[in-house]
């Protein structure tokens, strides 16, 4: 099977300095690397969940909805710079290719992130594993918050119920 990391590393955060939520993924799947955006899978609900809770409509343009994210204070990133996995699947990421993301800059550079939140739980292990150790002081009473995962690989969970879960995030924005 064909290794579906075809960019060197994730993508750039989406963010502006004054954001107050940062949420991240693990790494992006094969659709969103192909796209070069966040969450590109049609099947994928966070798009559908942020405009729930921000206010705008699901069906704008990819970087429309970019816009009003960061606009609304909400950051976007992914833990993993890079890793090799096969398919999209979190499981299938191999743990001795994974590299982390600068998070000691990016807190840095956006002072007034006051929680992160958690697509999943392989992006909060990850996190929690290998981000926290290195930046320890640069986290003071940052929230941590686990979400269950917008992807289509959550199956399990109706929209309904992954939506009353995300809503959490509003006391943030």
């Amino acid at each position: 099977m064909k290794k579906t990391t075809p960019a060197p590393h994730c993508f750039a955060p989406l963010s502006l300095p004054s954001a107050q939520l940062l949420i991240l993924g693990s790494y992006p799947g094969v659709t969103s690397l192909e796209k070069q955006e966040y969450y590109a899978h049609p099947r994928n609900v966070f798009w559908d969940i942020m405009a729930d809770i921000v206010g705008f409509e699901p069906t704008l343009e990819y970087r429309e909805k970019a816009s009003l994210l960061t606009q609304a204070g909400i950051a976007l990133w992914d833990v993993l710079y890079s890793c090799e996995r096969y398919g999209s699947l979190d499981s299938k990421i191999e743990s001795s290719s994974i590299t982390i993301n600068d998070f000691n800059t990016f807190f840095i550079n956006h002072p007034m992130i006051r929680a992160i939140v958690f697509n999943g739980t392989r992006a909060e292990q990850e996190f929690k594993k290998r981000v926290v150790p290195e930046t320890a002081g640069l986290l003071g009473a940052k929230q941590l918050l686990g979400m269950p995962s917008t992807s289509p690989a959550m199956a399990s969970l109706s929209y309904g119920t992954k939506l009353k879960r995300w809503k959490a995030i509003a006391e943030f924005l």
